[in-house]
């Protein structure tokens, strides 16, 4: 027997179930049946998923998997993977600094997306296809036929490994059957949509289908220095797919795709503390700095930035350097070919594709007035993937039905490139002299109206030995320091180019075995080879770097250490330095590793399923794109305190540090799935224990990429200690080398675990309720280190320990109730449909500071509207997030932005005793509101 008459053959086994679960055609639930037609008595028409790399009932499948139709997604607006948020409890999906750069979570778990470096803990697959990160989901996705969102590790089967989970989209295929659909859309913000498809037959072996998709739209956000709109909508999206039926036993599916859009994002403002309580006074100016002010929010202001923007609450007026943009263009095509070939005993699948992706994003990176770092808008800088994949399918059954076996393998040859050109803005140099100056003790002579920041008196007595404890040859040392500092303009990268080729192969298998008719045993194992080679190089015409390393770092081990170090600190933030100009790098690595399911599932009457499971999934190890990570700027450790390259031996001797470890996961499972009737519900126990976690951060100068794990022995707060601090008032050096665990003792750092309860009830036909609950502790170990060898934690990091994770809210429910009432017997219907999700608090940060902290919100979506009969026409009037909630995406370290510490104050900072960094954050989307028409035959 086939799968597919296998298939058949139990649907018609469970014809009472089968048709509750076509009645049941509900939002989101993971176990809720759901139906592509609202005709209940077509037991054809129950969802029928791909998870298991087979096709089964979704009631059928002992796995944690939402599946979503594409009326749910209609219903709620959802054009892109970040609006499956409102249907999917355990999903979380946002962007950051660039669309490009968005980032999934399920049950806590995800990567952060600002480092193209890193894969996606949550891969993105359409039409059984790998793309490259999560982010490029956001594009249009035209017309879908289903979502699946399987939760958990997906290391068995098909495609890239994945650690916590996946998101798979399905879009519709061509029809032998001519039929036509089409829908305009209008709503604030000058919102236009304009989409629609047609399908048909060609021949009577061939059919073809052509989708199609318009979007403009003004941005949420307004630049007023430069009069423009700021995260816009300006894209289009074309699909075309061919269907060639030679035989009932073959089928070739071709398709190809191309999105493009041009367009400002994404804009950020100053966090507050009518937004956050815990800025407390971090938003206040004043110099000299006191307990209660902050020298760095008085310098920005000094240089021109509005003491407005710093209390602005959800206000969407960015501060924008005048000239500075967040113009970008992303390009995203491809083609796949997928063939299904029936062999009698077996059934071959083969998925074959080749894409690229370009995005290149401009920005004024401070997000403030005062031009501190930009990215131009140029065509050298940008991200680019070029993607092949070959994924290759056997199976079949043997032993009269007993066994389902599958055996497969997987390919991919990935070529990653990053252009960039990261500057310091034009009046970086004198902000950062300023900082310098109003941060330390030379305070009393700060004059922002001078070049370098410092009084002509202040710096007479600096030459002149005027100065207590400073000789004339140190003062003026520090003078001519500053006056190289604050020349630095319109400086950093030219043409920085990092290259990165990932091969990566698997064999799998994934069996079911059918030890009764009541009990079944799964079983899958997969090995996986990934390699890869990386090469950069730097281009960097800092000059004011290596000037400022010839004067201060004999000092480094003087008692104006502190001095040479902060100046020598913001001379070269992140690497910025000639000394890199013309310098080339290169590495490779390469991993090995086993992961597989084993899953047990009973079903004691045909309603109720039960399962346990355990898997075992991987993400992969690779490379951090970014120069910062080479090394510190300035190393403070005795006899090698230094700040050059060449002290340490040249920019390819410290290559290594860019290299991070594959992450590991164990997850355990137990689960129950009953549905019958009207009424069905599901629930999930869980359990995940992760190695080697990938987490990236922003520190305010520089994104750390560090593997996290657990140490068994207790560090003794070594992992926390704030005397760590290069500037705090305990600052020890010493302390920088505690929190060392011993390579014996070092194990899982990450554990998230919890369930998901997810029910549907359909009362009546035409009215369909469901409701999910995600409760999920996604916590780091209460003693941690920086790797797998048991390094110490970064000290930026010093929060984590025992805390939950960041975007990883403790419960997360969601519902949505959906009727479409007969209008008479004129064959119209209505539609009344709501959705929400709401959400306990969380933390946006990596970090975890509590300037990044997010309250509990909920939002909700509605829609209304008539419809002809069959559906042929509909007019509908619609909002997402109906109650106009505000919130933040993510909250951040303003870049650059921290004050240092003046002497003898104790500035009321509840995080970093002395410490001045000001926050900023990415503001979710206001509430939409529009009309749309809707059209087929």
């Amino acid at each position: 027997m086939t799968s597919s008459s296998l298939l058949n053959a139990r649907l018609l086994r469970t014809t009472a179930l089968g048709v509750s679960i076509a009645v049941a055609a509900v939002s989101a639930p993971a176990f809720a049946q759901d139906a592509t037609t609202d005709n209940a008595e077509d037991t054809a028409n129950a969802i029928v998923v791909t998870a298991q790399g087979r096709s089964q009932l979704l009631s059928d499948v002992p796995v944690a998997i939402s599946a979503v139709s594409a009326e749910t997604l209609q219903n709620s607006g959802a054009n892109d993977i970040r609006q499956l948020n409102q249907v999917a409890p355990s999903l979380l999906v946002s962007s950051t600094g660039s669309e490009a750069n968005g980032s999934a979570r399920i049950r806590g778990i995800g990567t952060v997306g600002d480092n193209p470096g890193l894969e996606s803990s949550v891969p993105v697959f359409i039409d059984g296809v790998y793309r490259s990160r999560s982010g490029i989901g956001l594009n249009e996705l035209g017309e879908i036929d289903r979502v699946e969102v399987q939760r958990g590790p997906q290391g068995t089967l098909g495609g890239r490994n994945s650690s916590a989970g996946l998101i798979s989209i399905y879009s519709k295929k061509p029809d032998f059957t001519f039929g036509a659909s089409g829908e305009i859309t209008y709503g604030n913000y000058d919102y236009w949509r304009l989409s629609g498809s047609v399908t048909g037959p060609i021949t009577d072996k061939v059919a073809a289908r052509l989708d199609g998709v318009w979007v403009k739209r003004d941005g949420f956000l307004r630049d007023t220095t430069n009069n423009t709109d700021v995260n816009n909508r300006d894209r289009y999206f074309l699909r075309g797919q061919l269907l060639f039926e030679p035989t009932d036993a073959l089928s070739i599916r071709l398709i190809a795709d191309y999105t493009y859009r041009n367009e400002k994002c994404c804009g950020a403002i100053y966090v507050d503390n009518s937004v956050n309580p815990y800025i407390g006074n971090l938003n206040n100016p004043g110099v000299p700095a006191s307990a209660t002010t902050n020298n760095i929010v008085q310098v920005l202001n000094d240089l021109g930035q509005p003491l407005s923007a710093f209390n602005q609450g959800y206000s969407r007026d960015l501060s924008v350097s005048a000239g500075r943009s967040f113009a970008g263009k992303t390009k995203d095509y491809g083609f796949s070919g997928q063939i299904d070939w029936d062999l009698g005993g077996a059934t071959l699948t083969s998925i074959t594709a080749y894409r690229e992706y370009r995005s290149g994003q401009a920005g004024d990176l401070d997000y403030g007035a005062v031009d501190i770092l930009y990215r131009a808008p140029s065509d050298d800088a940008y991200r680019q993937f070029h993607t092949f994949t070959q994924e290759l399918r056997l199976q079949g059954e043997a032993f009269d039905g007993k066994l389902d076996w599958l055996v497969g393998g997987f390919y991919a040859n990935e070529k990653l490139t990053v252009r960039d050109n990261l500057r310091f803005g034009t009046e970086y140099g004198k902000f950062a002299a300023c900082r310098l100056v109003t941060g330390s003790t030379l305070v009393p002579f700060y004059d922002p109206t001078t070049a370098n920041c410092l009084s002509a008196g202040g710096q007479g007595a600096l030459t002149g030995g005027l100065v207590p404890n400073v000789s004339a040859a140190v003062g003026s040392l520090i003078v001519a320091g500053v006056n190289n500092l604050a020349s630095i303009s319109d400086r950093g990268s030219t043409d920085d180019i990092y290259r990165q080729n990932d091969r990566n192969w698997a064999l799998f298998t994934h069996n079911i075995f059918h030890i009764t008719d009541k009990l079944d045993f799964t079983f899958g194992v997969r090995y996986t080879n990934d390699r890869k080679k990386f090469n950069a190089s730097f281009t960097n015409d800092n000059s004011a770097c290596v000037a400022n390393q010839a004067l201060f770092e004999p000092l480094l081990n003087s008692p104006l250490a502190a001095t040479a170090a902060g100046i020598l600190g913001l001379s070269c933030q992140g690497n910025s330095t000639s000394e890199l100009d013309g310098v080339s790098i290169n590495d490779k690595r390469s991993e090995d590793e086993w992961t597989g399911t084993a899953i047990l599932s009973y079903k004691p009457v045909d309603d109720l399923m039960v399962y346990a499971s355990f898997s075992r999934g991987y993400k992969a190890g690779g490379f951090n794109l970014d120069r910062s990570a080479l090394k510190s700027p300035v190393i403070l450790d005795g006899a090698n305190s230094s700040s050059s390259f060449a002290a340490v031996g040249g920019a390819q001797a410290l290559v290594s540090n860019l290299q991070f470890d594959p992450e590991l996961v164990n997850n355990y499972e137990l689960g129950a799935k009953y549905s019958t009737g009207p009424f069905g519900i599901g629930l999930t126990f869980f359990r995940s224990d992760f190695k080697n976690f990938q987490l990236n951060t922003f520190n305010g100068s520089v994104f750390i990429v560090q593997t996290v794990n657990g140490c068994s022995a207790d560090l003794a707060g070594g992992d926390r200690d704030q005397s760590k601090f290069i500037g705090a008032p305990n600052y020890n050096a010493g302390a920088a080398a505690t929190g060392v665990c011993p390579t014996d003792d070092v194990s899982w750092g990450v554990r998230t675990q919890g369930f998901e309860l997810e029910a549907s009830l359909v009362p009546a036909r035409n009215f369909r309720m469901s409701a999910g609950l995600t409760y999920a502790k996604t916590k780091y170990r209460s003693n941690l280190v920086g790797n797998s060898s048991g390094a110490p934690l970064d000290q930026v990091l010093r929060l984590l320990p025992g805390s939950n994770l960041s975007n990883a809210p403790e419960l997360v429910a969601t519902g949505s109730v959906a009727w479409t009432p007969e209008i008479g017997s004129s064959g119209l219907t209505g539609l009344v449909y709501i959705d929400g999700r709401m959400t306990s608090d969380y933390n946006t940060g990596s970090d975890l500071f509590p300037q990044k902290a997010q309250d509990g919100y909920a939002i909700f979506n509605a829609r209304v509207g008539v419809r002809g009969p069959d559906e042929k026409w509909g007019i509908e009037f619609w909002a997402q997030n109906l109650f106009n909630k505000q919130y933040a995406q993510v909250a951040f370290n303003s870049p650059f932005q921290e004050g240092g510490t003046s002497t003898g104050t104790a500035f009321a900072d509840p995080q970093y005793p002395g410490g001045r960094q000001i926050f900023s954050q990415f503001l979710a989307e206001p509430r939409t509101y529009g009309v749309t028409l809707r059209g087929k035959f």
